[in-house]
């Protein structure tokens, strides 16, 4: 009976961990998400011109490219994917507009 008893506690326990551990990844993970969405990803400033010579690589501008690229992911961290398109994925770099009101960033 104590026996039936110790496994009972040690699977209510093991459950408590385990919900702890749920919650802790969901408030984690939408931090995540809500730094996405203000201000942008996660990249370090030092990634910026890596990312961008790739985003920039296929582009017949690319002295431009790469600078509103740098210029960019200098402010939102992030890099969209790929070589064009894809700027759902970075609100930040989507979003910022040049003077006439176009995209400002590649």
């Amino acid at each position: 009976m104590a026996s039936s008893k110790a496994t009972f506690a040690l699977l209510v326990l093991a459950m408590l961990l385990v919900s702890q551990v749920q919650a802790s990844s969901l408030v984690t993970g939408s931090k995540a998400v809500d730094v996405q969405k203000n201000k942008g990803g996660r990249i370090q400033p030092q990634s910026c011109t890596n990312l961008c010579n790739y985003r920039c690589s296929q582009t017949q501008y690319h002295k431009p490219c790469i600078k509103y690229c740098n210029l960019c992911c200098q402010k939102c961290l992030c890099v969209p994917p790929g070589f064009y398109g894809n700027k759902q994925v970075c609100p930040c770099y989507n979003n910022m507009k040049n003077a006439r009101g176009g995209p400002k960033c590649p």
